[in-house]
C-alpha cells in the first residue's frame, strides 16, 4: 500500500481550481483518448438487429416488403393454376405433378430464395439460446415448406414441375400484416383501437380459410372432375356460409378429407376470434371508445367531467344544455372514471341522445383520456363535484386536480367548475366560471327567512322552461304560476333594443317603469361599456346610454318577440293616460319579484320617516269614489329630493322613544366590514357589527358566563323573532348565512337573532373568531332530533327554522334514502310546532313530496298526478307545483346546477345571482328585499299601479310576487271538524285568490290541553256517535266519521302539546309562549314572477320584494 502511494505524484501547483475552471493550455496539450459511447452493442449482429427488428421505421419497411412477397407468391400460384391444362381422366399423378412454365418457375425460385435468406437471417438475429423454439414455430415450418423445394429444383431439374403448396403463403402474409400494423403504430406514435386490430385479424382469418380451401380443393380435384378455381371458390363460400346447395361437391376422398379438415379448423378458430371481438366490443362499450378527431375539427362539442354520473345529474345537464336553440348542433362528451350506470346506459340509447352524447370511461388526470375526449378542441369543459361524498373536502380536492389537469392539457378551453366548500374556491380562481355550492346554499337559505321563497324565485330564474306548465290545470294559481315560470334573464345592448332604445338619456327608473308598462318586460340592471360591473337597479340618478347593456326579465328574449303595434293604437284611441292598469301591449309576461336596491352610497334614511309606508294612501285622494292617483315616474331624478347619505350612520332607524329606552341597556351597532374572514376569497360586505368583539363564552346560548347569566332564549328578551339554523358542522358556509342577515341595508330594528344548533363538538377557533363580531349571533350544542335542544334554543320564539342537509346521511345504501333522517325529523317538528316556518334543504328534489306529508290528502294526490303529467310532457320543472317548493319551504342545491350550465350561454348569470343573494356587492348596485302588502295598501288595486307607485316613490323595481293564504285552527268545539279538514285538504287554500285571509287566534288551546276532563268528555261523545252510527243515513254516517277523525286529531294535538309542555317544565323553561306556537297554521304560497295579462287585484298577505335605487 505504501508503494502505491509513493507512485502517485502530488498535484502540481498550476492545477488550481481556477485553472480547472478556466482551462490550462499546458494541461490541454497532454495526450487524451476519445471514448465513444453507444446505446447498443457496436457489433455487426446488433447493427443488423437494430435495422431489422428494433428500429420501428426500418423494420416497418422490411415487413412491408415481406408482406408484398407473400402476396406476390399467392398471385403467381393463381397465374400458374390458370395456365395449367391437366390431361383428361383420373390419375393420382395429377396431384403431385403440375405444368409449370420456365419463366414462372424462375420468378418463383427467386422469390423463394429471397424469403429463405430473410427467414434464416431473422432466425439468427432473434436466437436467444433455444434453437428448437425457433424451428418448431408454425411460421418457420410454413416458410420451409414453400421455399426449400424451390431451392432444391435449382440443383435437380426433374423436380421443377413438382407441386408445391405456395397458397399457404397467405397465412404468412396474414402474420406479416399483423406485425406491420404494430410497427406502424409504434412508428407514428399513435395508439390504434384494439377493436380495429381484432376486426382486421378476423377478416384476414376468414380470407385465408377461404383461399386455402379454394386452392386445396381445386388442386385435389385435378385427380377427379377437374374443378375450376371459380367453382372451388363458390363451393367454399356456400359451405362456410352453411347454405350448402349441393350443386358442386368434391368427388374424391382427398378433397373430401380436406373439406372436413377445413370445417374443423373453422369451427375452432372462428369462434375464438369472434369471442375476442365480442369481448373487445363489450369493453369498448364500457370505456366509450374515442371521440373522432375529424368530428372534433368539424363539429362543436363540450366535455363534462364528473366523478360518478347519476341519471338525475345527466338529465338536468342535457335538458338545460339543449334547451337553448343555438346549442342543438353541439355534442356532449362525458368523461367519467366509473363504468356507465344501467339507467344512464338506457337513457343514452334513446335516439334523441344517442346521436349527440358520447360516454368515455376515463380520468381527467390522464392525458390519454383527455386526448380521447379531444379536450383541446372543446368549446367548454364542465367539471362537477360529487356532492354525495361523505368527505366533501376530498371531493373538492378531486375537482381541483381535474381543473388543473384540464388547464395544463388545454389552456385555451373555457372552464366551468363547481366547488362544494368556499375555502377551496381560490384554488380554481383561474377558471372562467366558478359556482361554490355552500356559498349559494347558505345565502339562499338565509334570504328565505327575510324574503320568502327566494330559493323558488332563483330556481325558476335559472331553469329554462317553456312557460306551458300547468296550463291545463283547473286551478288558476297553477296556470299563472306555470306561465310565469317561463321567464328568464336576458341581455341586449340598449342601442340595438326596441324595448329600451327610446329611453336613451332618461333615468333608469323611468326606463324600467315604461318598458314594463309598454312591453311587459322588467328591466333589472345595466352594465356600462367602460365598466364591466353589473349594477342592479342603479336608481334614478343613472342616465341610460346607447352603449349600456340592459339586463331584463322576460318570457323570451327580444330577438324572438313579435311587436304588434295595433294594440298600441287602440289604447291611444281609448285615451290611455295617467295610471297604469297592467301590461296589455304584448302577450309577454315578465318575472317580477321586488328587488330593493341600496347602493354603497345610499341616500340617508332621514329622507323619509322610519314609520312611514312607501305605499301610503295620498292625503288628497284618500276619500271619495274616485280612484286615488299615483305620482308619475320622472324622466330625470329630482336632485332636490335626493340627499347625500352616510352609510356609517343610521340615526333614523335607531331612534328610540323614551319608553323603549327605559329599563333596557341599548347596544349600539356600527357599520363596517367584518374584520375576520373565515376563508380566502370571500367578498367584503358592509354589515352591522358590534363595537367590540364578543368573548367566545358569550356566544354560547345555553350556558352562562361571567359576562352574563342567561341560559335560554327567553332570558335574553329578544324583541324580534329568532332564526334558528341547524347544521351538522360549523363550517365556513355558515358565515354566508350570517352576512346577508346582517347586511348594512337591513334595518337595525328588524335584525333577527340567529341561533345555530351545532353537533356536540366545539367549533373551531377561526369560525368563532369570524362570527364574534356580529350582533345577536349565538350557538349551542344539540341536534334537531332532540326535543330538549330545540326547546333550549328557543324554538317557541322563532319564526324560521332552517335545516341544512346532513352530510353524514349522504352515503346511504339506497341513493334516494339520503334525506330520510332529515325528512322524518322535520315532519316531527312540523307536528310539534305547526306554526313554525321550517325551511329544509334536501339532497334529491324528488323527495320534497314527503315534506309535510299527509297520506289522505286529496289535494296532495292531485298535485302528484299533475307532477307526473308535466313530467310526461317533458317539463324540466315538474316538481314546481309541490306546495313546499312553491312556498319556499324546501330547497335542493342540485336545482342550482343549471346556473353553471346556463353560464355557458349567459356568462352574466352567476354574477347576477350572486348580487341577488348578497354574496357580492358592487358600488351603485342593489339588493333583494321583501315588503308585505297589507290591507291598508289595497287601494293600489293592481300590480301595474303597484309598479308605478314603487318607481315614483322609492324608485324600487318589483320583480316578483309571493302570494300566500294563512289558515289557523279554531278552538271551539263546534268548529273542530271543519278547520281540521281545511288544514288537511289544502285545496281551498288555492282556489280563491282575491279573498282576504282570516286569522283565528287559538286563545283556548292552552286551556284545553290542561283540562283532561274536556278530553274525556270528547272521547265519550265520540263513542256514543260510534254506537249510534248504524241508525243514521249515509250522509250522517259520513259526517260522524269526519267528526270522529277530527276529534282524534285534536286529541293527538293535545297529547303533543302536553308532551312539549312537560319537557319545558322539566328544563325549567316558561310555557307561556307555547300557546301561539302550537296553533296550527298552514301557509301556502307560490312566487309569481310575471303579472297577469289582465289587471290582477292585490289581496292581503302579499310579500313583495323590491330593488331600492342608488341615491348618490
Amino acid at each position: 500500500m505504501t508503494e502505491l502511494e509513493s507512485e502517485v505524484l502530488p498535484l502540481p501547483p498550476r492545477y488550481r481550481f481556477r485553472d480547472l475552471l478556466l482551462g490550462d493550455q499546458s494541461f490541454q496539450s497532454d495526450d487524451r483518448v476519445q471514448v465513444e459511447f453507444y446505446v447498443n452493442e457496436n457489433t455487426f449482429k446488433e447493427r443488423l438487429k437494430l435495422f431489422f427488428i428494433k428500429n420501428q421505421r426500418s423494420s416497418l419497411r422490411i415487413r412491408l416488403f415481406n408482406f408484398s412477397l407473400k402476396l406476390l407468391t399467392c398471385l403467381l400460384y393463381i397465374v400458374r393454376v390458370l395456365l395449367d391444362n391437366p390431361e383428361e381422366g383420373i390419375g393420382w399423378s395429377h396431384i403431385f405433378w403440375v405444368d409449370r412454365k420456365t419463366p414462372l418457375w424462375a420468378v418463383q425460385v427467386s422469390i423463394a430464395l429471397i424469403s429463405f435468406l430473410e427467414t434464416m437471417l431473422l432466425i439468427y438475429l432473434s436466437y436467444k439460446g433455444n434453437i428448437w423454439e425457433q424451428i418448431f414455430r408454425i411460421s418457420f415450418i410454413l416458410e420451409m415448406i414453400n421455399t426449400v423445394p424451390f431451392i432444391i429444383t435449382i440443383f435437380w431439374p426433374p423436380l421443377r414441375n413438382l407441386f408445391i403448396p405456395v397458397f399457404l403463403n397467405c397465412w404468412l402474409a396474414k402474420y406479416a400484416l399483423e406485425n406491420m400494423i404494430n410497427d406502424l403504430h409504434r412508428a407514428i406514435q399513435r395508439t390504434q383501437s384494439a377493436m380495429f386490430n381484432q376486426v382486421l385479424i378476423l377478416i384476414c382469418t376468414l380470407l385465408c380459410l377461404v383461399f386455402t380451401g379454394t386452392c386445396g380443393i381445386q388442386h385435389l380435384e385435378r385427380a377427379g372432375e377437374k374443378l375450376s378455381l371459380f367453382k372451388s371458390f363458390y363451393f367454399c363460400i356456400v359451405t362456410f356460409s352453411t347454405v350448402g346447395y349441393g350443386d358442386v361437391t368434391p368427388k374424391i376422398w382427398p378433397s373430401q378429407l380436406l373439406v372436413v379438415i377445413m370445417i374443423c379448423v373453422a369451427l375452432v378458430v372462428l369462434p375464438l376470434q369472434f369471442e375476442e371481438l365480442v369481448y373487445l366490443w363489450m369493453e369498448r362499450q364500457k370505456s366509450g371508445g374515442n371521440y373522432s378527431r375529424h368530428r372534433a375539427q368539424t363539429e362543436k362539442h363540450v366535455v363534462l367531467c364528473v366523478s360518478s354520473l347519476k341519471i338525475d345529474l345527466l338529465m338536468d345537464f342535457l335538458n338545460e344544455f339543449y334547451a337553448h336553440p343555438r346549442l342543438q348542433d353541439y355534442y356532449v362528451v362525458i368523461l367519467c372514471p366509473t363504468e356507465m350506470d344501467i339507467q344512464v346506459r338506457r337513457v343514452l340509447q334513446i335516439p334523441l341522445w344517442s346521436q349527440r352524447v358520447i360516454y368515455l370511461q376515463g380520468s381527467a388526470l390522464k392525458d390519454q383520456d383527455l386526448m380521447r375526449a379531444k379536450m383541446d378542441n372543446g368549446e367548454a369543459c364542465f367539471i362537477l363535484s360529487s356532492r354525495n361524498e361523505v368527505d366533501r373536502t376530498a371531493a373538492d380536492h378531486q375537482t381541483i386536480l381535474r381543473a388543473w389537469a384540464v388547464k395544463d392539457f388545454a389552456p385555451n378551453c373555457p372552464l366551468y367548475v363547481q366547488i362544494l366548500k368556499p375555502e377551496n374556491k381560490f384554488h380554481v380562481k383561474f377558471a372562467d366560471h366558478v359556482v361554490c355550492e355552500e356559498e349559494c346554499k347558505y345565502a339562499m337559505l338565509a334570504l328565505n327567512c327575510v324574503c320568502p321563497a327566494t330559493s323558488t324565485l332563483i330556481t325558476l330564474l335559472v331553469h329554462t322552461s317553456r312557460g306551458q306548465e300547468g296550463q291545463e290545470s283547473p286551478e288558476q294559481w297553477q296556470r299563472m304560476y306555470g306561465r310565469c315560470s317561463g321567464n328568464e334573464v336576458y341581455h341586449i345592448r340598449m342601442g340595438d333594443s326596441k324595448f329600451f332604445m327610446e329611453y336613451e338619456g332618461k333615468s333608469f327608473t323611468y326606463a324600467a317603469f315604461h318598458a314594463h308598462k309598454k312591453y311587459g318586460v322588467c328591466l333589472i340592471g345595466i352594465r356600462r361599456e367602460e365598466n364591466k360591473s353589473i349594477l342592479l337597479n342603479p336608481g334614478p340618478r343613472h342616465i341610460m346610454a346607447a352603449s349600456d347593456t340592459c339586463f331584463y326579465i322576460n318570457i323570451t328574449k327580444e330577438e324572438n318577440s313579435a311587436f304588434i303595434f295595433k294594440q298600441e293604437e287602440k289604447q291611444k284611441k281609448k285615451g290611455f293616460a295617467g295610471s297604469y292598469d297592467g301590461p296589455s301591449r304584448l302577450p309577454v309576461h315578465s318575472i317580477i319579484a321586488s328587488m330593493g336596491t341600496v347602493a354603497m352610497d345610499l341616500q340617508n334614511t332621514e329622507c323619509r320617516p322610519a314609520n312611514s309606508s312607501k305605499l301610503a294612501l295620498p292625503a288628497e285622494n284618500g276619500s271619495g269614489t274616485r280612484r286615488p292617483s299615483i305620482a308619475p315616474v320622472l324622466e330625470l331624478a329630482d336632485t332636490s329630493s335626493l340627499l347625500p347619505c352616510d352609510l356609517l350612520s343610521d340615526q333614523s332607524e335607531d331612534e328610540m322613544t323614551q319608553s323603549d329606552e327605559e329599563g333596557s341597556a341599548v347596544v349600539e351597532y356600527v357599520k363596517g366590514y367584518p374584520p375576520n374572514s373565515p376563508y380566502i376569497g370571500s367578498s367584503p360586505t358592509l354589515c352591522h357589527l358590534l363595537p367590540e368583539k364578543a368573548p367566545f363564552c358569550c356566544l354560547r346560548l345555553d350556558k352562562g358566563c361571567k359576562h352574563n347569566s342567561f341560559e335560554d332564549a327567553k332570558a335574553y328578551g329578544f324583541k324580534n323573532k329568532l332564526i334558528i339554523v341547524s347544521a351538522e358542522t360549523a363550517g365556513n358556509g355558515l358565515y354566508n348565512f350570517i352576512v346577508p342577515l346582517r347586511a348594512y341595508y337591513r334595518s337595525r330594528k328588524e335584525l333577527n337573532p340567529i341561533h345555530g344548533v351545532l353537533p356536540p363538538t366545539q367549533p373551531e377557533h377561526h369560525f368563532l373568531e369570524a362570527i364574534c363580531c356580529f350582533p345577536m349571533v349565538y350557538y349551542m350544542e344539540g341536534t334537531i332530533d332532540n326535543l330538549d335542544s330545540l326547546l333550549q334554543c328557543g324554538i317557541i320564539y322563532a319564526d324560521n327554522l332552517v335545516v341544512v342537509d346532513k352530510e353524514s346521511t349522504m352515503s346511504a345504501e339506497e341513493d334516494y334514502m339520503a334525506d330520510a333522517k332529515t325528512i322524518v325529523n322535520v315532519q316531527t317538528m312540523f307536528r310539534l310546532f305547526p306554526s313554525l316556518s321550517i325551511i329544509t334543504e334536501l339532497t334529491h328534489p324528488s323527495n320534497m313530496r314527503f315534506m309535510q306529508f299527509r297520506a289522505k290528502d286529496s289535494y296532495s294526490l292531485a298535485l302528484s298526478k299533475l307532477e307526473k303529467r308535466e313530467r310526461e310532457n317533458g317539463s324540466n320543472l315538474a316538481f314546481m307545483f309541490r306546495l313546499p317548493f312553491a312556498a319556499g319551504r324546501v330547497f335542493s342545491i342540485s336545482m342550482l346546477d343549471t346556473l353553471l350550465y346556463q353560464s355557458f350561454v349567459k356568462d352574466y348569470m352567476i354574477t347576477i345571482t350572486r348580487l341577488l343573494l348578497g354574496l357580492d356587492t358592487t358600488p351603485g348596485s342593489g339588493y333583494l328585499c321583501a315588503m308585505k302588502i297589507t290591507e291598508d295598501d289595497l287601494w293600489i288595486r293592481t300590480y301595474g299601479r303597484l309598479f308605478q307607485k314603487l318607481c315614483s316613490s322609492s324608485a324600487e323595481i318589483p320583480i316578483g310576487i309571493y302570494r300566500t293564504e294563512s289558515h289557523m285552527f279554531a278552538t271551539s268545539e263546534s268548529q273542530i271538524s271543519i278547520n281540521v279538514e281545511d288544514c288537511e285538504d289544502t285545496k281551498d287554500v288555492k282556489e280563491h285568490w282575491g279573498i282576504k285571509t282570516s286569522h283565528h287566534r287559538n286563545s283556548c288551546s292552552s286551556d284545553q290541553s290542561e283540562h283532561p276532563l274536556l278530553r274525556r268528555k270528547s272521547m265519550q261523545w265520540a263513542r256514543r256517535l260510534s254506537r249510534k252510527g248504524n241508525k243514521h243515513s249515509s250522509k250522517t254516517a259520513e259526517w260522524i266519521s269526519q267528526q270522529r277523525l277530527s276529534l282524534y286529531r285534536r286529541s293527538e294535538r293535545q297529547e303533543l302539546s302536553e308532551l312539549v309542555k312537560n319537557r319545558m317544565k322539566h328544563l325549567g323553561l316558561p310555557t307561556t309562549g307555547y300557546g301561539k306556537c302550537c296553533s296550527a297554521q298552514l301557509l301556502c304560497g307560490a312566487p309569481q314572477v310575471t303579472p297577469p295579462a289582465k289587471p290582477d287585484p292585490l289581496s292581503q298577505a302579499y310579500p313583495m320584494a323590491s330593488l331600492t335605487p342608488c341615491r348618490a
